[in-house]
């Protein structure tokens, strides 16, 4: 193969690799995830990015048993399940339920005798 025919290959290979990348970059990983809810008309609210980006850093965990969290900041933070049961405290007992009235369908009230 002549390298002027090479040439062309390879900046083909280049062009169609760089356009696979944009292409599937959209739907993989968190971003990908986060553009799809918009795109779904949903929508994020703060609150609720607040929160998955507090799951992304410190609940999900890669096959080695790592966070992103403990890979930035090189060094090892408490479960998240646990963290947030301890500062959650004791929840508080349900609500009594109102007495339920049971009628006497041989006691019609609304009928002479």
């Amino acid at each position: 193969m002549s390298d002027c025919k090479l040439q062309q290959w390879l900046s083909w290979a280049e062009w169609v690799v760089q356009h696979f990348h944009r292409s599937s970059s959209a739907v993989e990983g968190r971003n990908g995830f986060l553009s799809k809810m918009y795109h779904n008309g949903r929508g994020i609210s703060e609150s609720r990015l607040k929160a998955l980006t507090v799951i992304h850093n410190y609940g999900l965990k890669r096959q080695d048993g790592t966070t992103a969290a403990q890979r930035f900041f090189e060094q090892d933070f408490p479960d998240l399940f646990s963290w947030i049961l301890g500062q959650m405290g004791e929840l508080p007992l349900p609500r009594k339920g109102r007495p339920k009235v049971v009628l006497d369908p041989l006691k019609s009230l609304g009928v002479p005798a």
